[in-house]
């Protein structure tokens, strides 16, 4: 039972009291800064550990000389301090480019709110949630004989700089319950099963995305306590999937749960020629007006089973991934960030032809545009049913064109060695909302206009 459905004691009572006030409610909240998510939903709360993990490509571009620069620690400045806040106001949201935290949290929400005057009012609370929480400060009290204004896990005062927040829509959303059937991004459908996928419904779509990274886990909760406190009775959680970072070991890009570096060749956020080419939406690609500066995110859930792999010789191991496991290298070269000679290997015997690297980026002329940029997070779930250690790789990706970019790069993958030792079961496609210009702007206002 959850206080999604039950508003009170008493089940029936405790729901229309809840209908009722939903309203009032989400606008109290928005007007005094709280907001949130329901707690709850068909796949429950998953506990794992957390943090942004393996796949972050450097926030500058490679040296003139080719190599790659090294990585900070997840979560950390140049220097190696703290990361600096990024700026909540702009054109796109900031998370999507931001170097990577040590923890996150990925939550599938279905929105229950009633009618489009009441998922405006949602998205406002969303925005002022999310701008107060990544900037940080004091909570307004609620009165003395009001609850307390936070739950008080990070202490009387919320850091400035330690969380990011990303919100994306999905397919659903654009039903028939709030008139956007005709707003829906033009390239934003449900996620298809892909021909080696396992997947289960209720790990799957959803109408909104939400997506909570941090250096600590506990300010991941908190954000996600807070939010779920706020809008209470409007959103449900449908799932949700806990990550972590693995750090740099010893240098460069992190590594995957099968012990290699992943996201090694991930165009450079810090390229804003390369962010417009691949991940941004653009004004003529023939997307609704309310689009542009938004992206479409694409979420799989993807079971490692390595349990099979550990069992599986070195050699073998990095044939499949077309890289040594040590240094990250390409099977032909010496440097993780060296340019694999694939016309130099045309047989693949240096090189297998169904090796994971050259599948997924052949590096031709041809395949330059379906390049696309990946946040990927590893996670642990402990134990499955049968005593099988349940843990594997929250997949995330941003690009222009779901078409053109993840599904043919997908379709590229299919059959590749590494199917047998993987089982995608869930994620699903959102719409990265654009970003929150200014302190008048709010989540989606343009698509509600």
């Amino acid at each position: 039972m959850n206080d999604a459905q039950h508003g009170g004691d008493d089940g029936t009572e405790g729901t229309r009291r809840t209908r009722v006030g939903r309203r009032g409610f989400l606008r109290g909240a928005a007007l005094a800064g709280a907001g949130g998510l329901v707690a709850g939903g068909a796949g429950g709360f998953v506990a794992g550990g957390a943090g942004l993990a393996a796949g972050a490509a450097p926030a500058r571009a490679p040296y003139a000389d080719g190599t790659g620069p090294q990585l900070p620690l997840p979560g950390t400045g140049p220097l190696g301090g703290p990361a600096p806040a990024a700026p909540f106001h702009g054109p796109h949201q900031a998370a999507v480019l931001t170097a990577p935290h040590r923890v996150t949290a990925f939550v599938a929400c279905d929105v229950t709110a009633d009618g489009r005057a009441d998922l405006a009012d949602l998205l406002r609370t969303l925005t002022e949630r999310a701008r107060f929480l990544t900037g940080g400060g004091v909570p307004d009290p609620l009165g003395v004989t009001g609850p307390p204004a936070d739950s008080g896990i990070l202490g009387p005062q919320l850091p400035a700089g330690a969380l990011s927040v990303t919100v994306g829509v999905g397919a659903t959303l654009f039903d028939d319950r709030f008139g956007l059937r005709t707003r829906a991004p033009r390239r934003l459908t449900t996620m298809p099963a892909f021909p080696d996928d396992d997947l289960r419904s209720d790990w799957c779509h959803g109408d909104l995305s939400l997506q909570l990274c941090a250096d600590d886990t506990d300010t991941v909760l908190h954000a996600l306590r807070d939010l779920t406190r706020h809008t209470r009775g409007a959103l449900q959680v449908r799932w949700r999937l806990d990550g972590f970072a693995s750090p740099p070991r010893p240098t460069g890009t992190a590594r995957n749960l099968f012990g290699f570096k992943d996201g090694t060749a991930n165009p450079d956020p810090g390229s804003s020629r390369e962010m417009r080419r691949l991940v941004w939406v653009e004004a003529g690609m023939g997307e609704p007006d309310w689009a542009v500066g938004g992206s479409y995110q694409v979420v799989r859930l993807i079971r490692m089973l390595v349990e099979f792999w550990d069992r599986v010789s070195l050699t073998e191991q990095e044939r499949m991934f077309g890289r040594t496991r040590e240094t990250g290298a390409p099977l032909d070269g010496n440097d993780e960030h060296d340019t694999p000679d694939y016309p130099g290997d045309p047989k693949g015997d240096v090189i297998p032809l169904d090796s994971h690297i050259r599948k997924a980026n052949p590096r031709t002329a041809d395949t330059a545009d379906q390049r696309l940029l990946r946040r990927a997070y590893n996670y642990d779930r402990g134990m499955d049913a049968n005593g099988n250690l349940d843990m594997g790789l929250l997949f995330c990706c941003y690009q222009q064109d779901l078409a053109r970019q993840f599904e043919t790069v997908q379709h590229r993958l299919a059959g590749e060695p590494l199917t047998d030792y993987i089982k995608p079961f869930g994620g699903g496609y959102f719409f990265a909302l654009p970003g929150v210009r200014d302190r008048a702007d709010w989540y989606g206002r343009a698509l509600l206009a």
